[in-house]
């Protein structure tokens, strides 16, 4: 690809995006690098890799593939056999502890899930545990080996330990003691490697030893005395012992690590392949966006594209089609109004999807493969045009004219502008028909009438334009395919407040032939607002007949489960008759031949005879289906709906409550439980519910109230589990109910336990004036785990 498209559409700003997603400094590397491929293999490999990361993300969460160093240096030097320093083995023990945590984030949670295309290359990875456990037990940090390293190494240390604590002991006897008097400060310090104590200038001879250094001003001489040079020298012969077994550590692990070096090598390659997948899926997450389906004909078809640079919530998306009823698009429209913005929509995502990026559009669009993208894009919205500025373009479009085929994608930005008018759109005109005539993918913006003119008259080419809203003087930013975009200057002037006596005048220099032309657009744009309106109302109807349609199929489906309920009831019940007569007629049976072979009473006979008669006229009573007497319904007006009356919803069988006076059209809201639907008075019928006085209430002048659940409350309530708080709230409730349901006594079940529930309950009642006594329950009513309250009469 170009260098110069790439940069006209913004490519770069897409892969610093990508870069700031990975985690290594060669995935970021390998993220700067990147330039859309000509290959349809690879592309469609990529695009694979990048949604399974994707779907992995989203089923694990994010992943890290932490700072993996570059150590190829170091595995070369391994290959001539040289040591690592430690810096370069705790960057191989870096990449194998990140290589373990990736492997166990690859690990799927059941074994029969589906494979995917990075299933091999998380199976390539091996953690080496072993050895970079071993590398952790030897290597503290950077600047440190641990004793554990090697036995040696142990032991030298602790020689060193002792030799230093003989050093200081034998420098603070001279410190503390005997050469004190002498010193600068009683302190011991270290020059040149060796143990030293500060002597006043005046006094070296009363201090044998060897001078090491002295101050700045000459006052004070640093001197090791003789008593610890030995001590001094044996310590130095330590640390070049110690230097020298810390050298033996490292070149054993650099050895175990030239063991695995090649799979060390692997490992490296593939966390940046996954570092540099798990990017593309991240910037995919993070853009909505999705995986382009692929094809080599030349087809573009992006639903609902947004560019990738402008805010998502901000950004207006796009439908745009390109290759297959036709090959060239024209859009048009006013300034501002998005038509730059769709032709480098349609280049960038072309760009990025040929990286193996995700692009933002909907599920399953399109895009073709193209060996190369030509865009002639530049900030052409000004009004002061100069001829350098129009040459500088035509410089451009001639140095990819010759080189443009039927593999390539071309886009222009407002084609030949900057120059006469009538000389530029016959230009352009010239320059779409070649790239048309050879099959070349093609967009173009401009302002020229006579390229929609052009767009029209010629198949293969369609026309397009960025809606307008003329009310608002504000651009919509749809791209509407099929329709020239119409002018909207004399629109736009007028509404600004141009006088109308220059518009029309402005009117009068158009020929009659660019008239009637935007007079037809104008025509084009009402019919298709019209039908935009229709078919959002044909949708909503389409929504209202398919909830209804489902209403009727509940509905329906209620009552065949009735029906089936009804029937089998009713066999039942036949069962049950049969069985009954059947039962009946043997008894009958039995009689008569006891009649036939006795000498038997006739008034006997007669009585039996009545008992049989009166069963089956009850049996007949049970079959016979009784018809209930219909009372003339109601038909209720707005004055006898009153709020909270107790209602009846004929259509629902429901019983409600009104909470809304009807409207002018007899319409009203009733409150059926959690229900709250809006019905018509003549579905409605009033229910009258019975009411009770209650003493309490008579004194507030509230008179009567309706039969609430009170009228059902039980004579126990139980507050077992619950703390004292939450007990009285539940029995202040409670008490109430059952007072205003005439109920004499209560039994409340509070259970014995610490006693402090007991107590709370004991105390609440204490207050109730309502209440006449409480008393603890006796042998057989619950002992002390029960209170028995009597009410006032």
């Amino acid at each position: 690809m170009n260098q110069k498209a790439l940069n006209a559409l913004e490519y770069p700003k897409i892969i610093e995006k990508l870069t700031e997603k990975a985690s290594s400094y060669i995935g970021k590397q390998l993220c700067k690098n990147l330039e859309p491929s000509t290959d349809l293999e690879t592309i469609r490999l990529m695009q694979v890799q990048t949604k399974d990361a994707l779907t992995r993300l989203f089923q694990k969460g994010s992943i890290s593939f932490g700072n993996v160093k570059d150590i190829r240096g170091s595995l070369k030097r391994l290959e001539i056999g040289s040591a690592l320093s430690i810096q370069e083995i705790l960057a191989v023990c870096g990449l194998l502890e990140n290589t373990s945590r990736v492997k166990t984030y690859s690990r799927k949670e059941r074994n029969d899930l589906p494979g995917d295309s990075l299933d091999s290359m998380f199976d390539g990875l091996s953690p080496l545990t072993p050895l970079s456990t071993e590398i952790r037990r030897c290597i503290l940090s950077e600047e440190e080996i641990s004793d554990d390293a090697s036995p040696a190494l142990r032991q030298i240390r602790r020689n060193m330990k002792i030799t230093n604590d003989r050093i200081h002991t034998q420098l603070a006897g001279l410190v503390n003691g005997s050469a004190r008097t002498y010193l600068q400060d009683s302190v011991i310090t270290m020059r040149n490697g060796r143990y030293c104590i500060p002597v006043k200038a005046e006094y070296k001879g009363q201090v044998p030893g060897m001078i090491h250094d002295q101050s700045s001003t000459g006052s004070t001489l640093f001197i090791e005395p003789m008593s610890v040079v030995k001590l001094n020298n044996d310590m130095r012969e330590l640390e070049l012992q110690e230097q020298k077994e810390i050298e033996v550590i490292l070149a054993d692990l650099s050895q175990q690590i030239a063991t695995e070096q090649e799979a060390i090598s692997l490992n490296l390659e593939l966390m940046v392949q996954l570092d540099f997948i798990f990017a593309r899926a991240t910037l995919a997450m993070e853009m909505n966006a999705s995986e382009p389906v692929f094809n080599d004909e030349g087809r573009i078809n992006l639903k609902k594209a947004r560019h990738p640079l402008i805010n998502k919530k901000k950004v207006v998306p796009i439908d745009i089609r390109l290759g297959d009823e036709f090959d060239l698009l024209v859009i048009t429209g006013p300034n501002t109004g998005g038509k730059t913005v769709s032709l480098k929509t349609v280049g960038l995502l072309t760009l990025m999807g040929q990286s193996g990026l995700h692009i933002p559009t909907l599920d399953r669009s399109e895009l073709a493969l193209f060996h190369e993208v030509y865009a002639d894009i530049g900030d052409e919205q000004s009004i002061e045009q100069s001829l350098s500025t129009f040459s500088s373009h035509m410089t451009n479009i001639v140095s990819f004219l010759g080189k443009a085929d039927r593999h390539s994608l071309v886009l222009f930005d407002e084609l030949c502008s900057g120059t006469d008018p009538t000389e530029g759109a016959a230009l352009a005109i010239s320059i779409l028909s070649y790239l048309h005539e050879r099959g070349i993918r093609t967009m173009a913006t401009t302002h020229y009438s006579e390229l929609k003119v052009f767009a029209l008259s010629a198949s293969g080419i369609e026309n397009a334009c960025c809606e307008f809203d003329v009310e608002t003087l504000s651009p919509t930013y749809r791209l509407l395919i099929g329709i020239p975009g119409k002018s909207n200057a004399f629109a736009i002037s007028s509404k600004l407040g141009i006088p109308e006596s220059i518009i029309e005048k402005a009117r009068e220099q158009i020929n009659e032939q660019d008239e009637s032309f935007e007079d037809v657009l104008t025509s084009l744009e009402e019919s298709r607002i019209t039908i935009e309106n229709e078919r959002t109302e044909i949708a909503q109807y389409k929504l209202e007949i398919e909830t209804l349609k489902k209403q009727l199929e509940n509905k329906q489906e209620k009552l065949d489960v009735q029906k089936e309920r009804i029937i089998r009831q009713a066999n039942e019940e036949a069962h049950k008759v049969l069985q009954d007569a059947k039962d009946y007629a043997d008894q009958t049976m039995k009689l008569f031949h006891k009649f036939h072979n006795e000498y038997v009473d006739t008034a006997a006979v007669e009585r039996e005879r009545q008992q049989l008669r009166q069963r089956l006229n009850k049996t007949e009573q049970k079959m016979a289906q009784p018809t209930p007497k219909k009372k003339p319904k109601k038909v209720l007006t707005a004055k006898d709906i009153h709020l909270g009356d107790t209602v009846r919803v004929l259509s629902m069988n429901l019983k409600g409550t009104v909470s809304t006076r009807p409207d002018s059209k007899g319409y009203l809201f009733v409150q059926m439980g959690i229900i709250r639907s809006k019905v018509h008075i003549s579905d409605l019928e009033l229910i009258d519910e019975p009411v009770i006085t209650t003493p309490s209430l008579s004194k507030t002048g509230a008179g009567k109230i309706r039969m609430s659940k009170s009228a059902s409350v039980s004579t126990e309530i139980n507050l077992l589990g619950k703390t004292v708080d939450e007990a009285v709230a539940e029995l202040d409730k409670y008490l109430d109910d059952a007072y205003i349901a005439h109920l004499k006594t209560v039994r409340i079940v509070h259970g014995k336990g610490t006693g402090a529930l007991r107590k709370g309950v004991h105390n609440y009642l204490k207050r109730q004036k309502h209440v006449v006594s409480y008393r603890l329950g006796e042998f057989g009513e619950g002992d002390a785990g029960v209170t028995i309250v009597e009410f006032k009469k």
